[in-house]
């Protein structure tokens, strides 16, 4: 009976993605505010708050880089940089856009947003019975023992390195791991020299860890990931073809005598995925949708599920880069169930499945995007 319970439950979800809007390759439908069910001048204030709390960091995302990572060790640029936009953003209701501003068909970089379609790829491998679980050691998957050949580095499972739990030790692409975002209040000594915690006791944001993810994901696909995005994900869901997924200068792998560049989890280094606050809206609706579009479900639910789940160092971050809405910390006037994916710029994707909404905003100030999403969800009134 289980098995004919969970048939009827995803014919049932299918057939209310099917009965929803969802916007095709060339043309996305307007509805105006009144229609969406906004107070029309609540939203026109909102926007004005995105505007008005613009990022303050320089335009030319090289400079932006020198001024603050470049400071670190080893925090010379990798891969490419480019000027950004205008700030902007786009607020998607039921499936309609219903407002815009900006430039939202600029693809600029999106720093760590690009973390959400590196963790879809790994789950589009564990769907297909490339990985074959998440409590895998990710050593048995990738070809260089070097990269796993510690006590701590040879227990590190997919699952770690997905939420950020790993602790990994060593050197990636000329990166090592302590140079990412090192403590203040630790002299470099000492940190470099301290024992590393066991695997999933500990959370710390770290894009040299999230590159190895890249790189064993390129082992398990053999085949450039940004072509698996494009295939399975982008192109169903209707994506431009202005989107770029870039890597770095050095990052490149021989895989069955070719050689393929590994990207970037984001930018810290350059890099990372470079789109449209468009193609983002998009795929916000679809993660909004749990992986489902137009009836098709692109991406698993049960995946969802995993990547909504807090994780125990963290209970805010579930996957990568899936930022949960725990105890109302992330958007105050959201509901627990709302999420966002972040980068730095700040750019983000948040989805409130409560009242079916999607806002993408960019270049906006850290400290303001929770206010400017709660406002956005506050101007609902039906």
């Amino acid at each position: 009976m289980a098995r004919y319970a969970g048939v009827a439950f995803l014919s049932a979800v299918s057939l209310l993605a099917e009965s929803k809007y969802f916007p095709s390759r060339f043309e996305w439908k307007t509805e105006s505010p009144s229609e969406a069910g906004f107070d029309a001048a609540k939203l026109k204030a909102a926007i004005e708050f995105a505007v008005a709390n613009q990022s303050p960091d320089p335009r030319d995302l090289r400079r932006a880089h020198d001024l603050s990572f470049a400071r670190e060790a080893y925090g010379e640029p990798l891969g490419p940089f480019q000027p950004r936009g205008d700030p902007g953003g786009v607020i998607v209701r039921h499936g309609f856009v219903v407002a815009e501003w900006g430039e939202p068909d600029r693809p600029d970089m999106t720093f760590s947003v690009t973390k959400s379609f590196l963790s879809t790829v790994v789950g589009l491998a564990l769907e297909r019975g490339l990985i074959h679980s998440l409590d895998d050691p990710v050593r048995n998957y990738v070809p260089d023992a070097a990269l796993f050949n510690t006590e701590t580095n040879r227990r590190i499972t997919w699952d770690h390195l997905l939420r950020q739990t790993s602790d990994w030790e060593g050197t990636l692409w000329g990166k090592p791991d302590w140079a990412d975002r090192p403590p203040k209040d630790v002299p470099f000594p000492d940190y470099i020299a301290r024992k590393h915690a066991a695997p999933g006791t500990t959370w710390k944001y770290n894009d040299v860890r999230v590159n190895l993810l890249a790189l064993a994901a390129l082992d398990v696909w053999r085949r450039p990931l940004p072509q698996v995005l494009r295939e399975y994900i982008m192109d169903p869901i209707g994506a431009t073809n202005t989107w770029r997924w870039y890597g770095y200068e050095n990052s490149w792998f021989n895989i069955d005598g070719v050689m393929l560049q590994s990207v970037s989890g984001g930018g810290h280094y350059g890099g990372g995925m470079v789109i449209s606050a468009h193609d983002m809206a998009r795929f916000g609706l679809l993660t909004l949708n749990r992986g489902n579009w137009a009836g098709k479900q692109l991406i698993p639910d049960s995946w969802v599920k995993l990547a909504l789940t807090p994780t125990a160092p963290n209970k805010n971050y579930g996957f990568m880069n899936w930022y949960l809405n725990t105890d109302h910390n992330l958007i105050k006037g959201a509901k627990e169930s709302a999420f966002c994916h972040i980068g730095n710029g700040t750019n983000a994707i948040c989805a409130d499945p409560s009242t079916d909404t999607v806002v993408v905003v960019r270049w906006i100030k850290n400290p303001a995007l929770g206010e400017f999403v709660s406002r956005v969800l506050s101007a609902i009134q039906k």
